[in-house]
């Protein structure tokens, strides 16, 4: 080809085409991977997600009231004694979830003091995975969700 003579256009793709394929590659992949998204594992992401506020909730009316407040497991759910009846949701969002406190006491003490003690909750899922989280706090910290272990 000389300088200044036609140009002739050479086979391959340019650039842009490139990045545009690539563009629509990534954008179906994240696709399919939140459609492919184990309906199990959300749920428990959500159980454990709420009874961390909850959890935070409950701390905080006990020490505003200056009250002792105690979670505890029970066969329906759950409860927060200490607490006037109906003031914090008592049941799971999936009934397929299931929980363990710790191995000495089965409940969790939320205050009335600012500072507890390291305490937490595991919780499952019936489902296929096996899964498990964790909602823990040192003491000082909020509770939080975190990957699954022993309380």
């Amino acid at each position: 080809m000389a300088w200044g003579g036609p140009a002739r256009r050479r086979g391959g793709f340019t650039l842009l085409e490139l990045l545009v394929v690539i563009s629509i590659i990534a954008i179906a992949s994240a696709g399919v991977g939140f459609a492919l998204r184990d309906p199990a594992a959300e749920t428990l992401d959500r159980d454990a997600q709420r009874l961390a506020m909850l959890l935070e909730s409950a701390r905080a009316q006990s020490r505003a009231l200056g009250l002792p407040v105690r979670w505890r497991l029970t066969d329906q759910g759950f409860e927060f004694q200490g607490l006037p009846a109906g003031t914090l949701p008592d049941h799971w969002l999936d009934p397929a979830t299931t929980a363990r406190a710790g191995t000495v006491a089965p409940s969790l003490l939320l205050g009335p003091e600012p500072i507890i003690g390291p305490q937490a909750v595991v919780l499952s899922n019936n489902g296929p995975t096996g899964r498990t989280l964790r909602v823990a706090t040192d003491g000082l910290r909020p509770f939080a969700v975190l990957p699954g272990a022993s309380p």
